[in-house]
């Protein structure tokens, strides 16, 4: 599978952004996704995941309540909405693909649950 991010770009604090996951070579309505970031000189952290039914969706402390995960299955597309942008959120973002049977809330949160990535779409949000 290949996973391509895009919708990144350079906004104002208090702005949106909608950054998209094109998945393809295989459909991903079968497994959990999610959405990471790295901000410069940070380690990789997560953002938000969704389960493959879309049912179950997990956030990050510091974006709860900003940002809303979906996913659109005939599309093979996930999404991630951001609203209240902060300077704080500046990052490459990066989504994945869920390893398959991983299915626990907190097992979700780490890098390791993922078995493939995206190249990553900057966002960069001025004060």
């Amino acid at each position: 599978v290949q996973l391509q991010a895009s919708g990144g770009g350079l906004v104002q604090a208090g702005g949106s952004l909608r950054l998209s996951c094109a998945a393809s070579g295989r459909t991903v309505k079968t497994s959990n996704m999610g959405w990471f970031r790295r901000a410069p000189g940070k380690e990789r952290e997560f953002v938000a995941a969704i389960t493959l039914t879309g049912r179950n969706r997990y956030y990050a402390d510091s974006v709860k309540g900003r940002a809303t995960i979906s996913r659109d299955h005939p599309e093979n597309t996930m999404y991630l909405q951001m609203n209240s942008l902060r300077p704080e959120d500046t990052a490459v973002y990066y989504c994945a693909l869920g390893e398959t049977g991983v299915q626990s809330a907190n097992l979700l949160r780490a890098v390791a649950a993922y078995v493939a990535w995206g190249q990553g779409t900057l966002v960069t949000v001025s004060s």
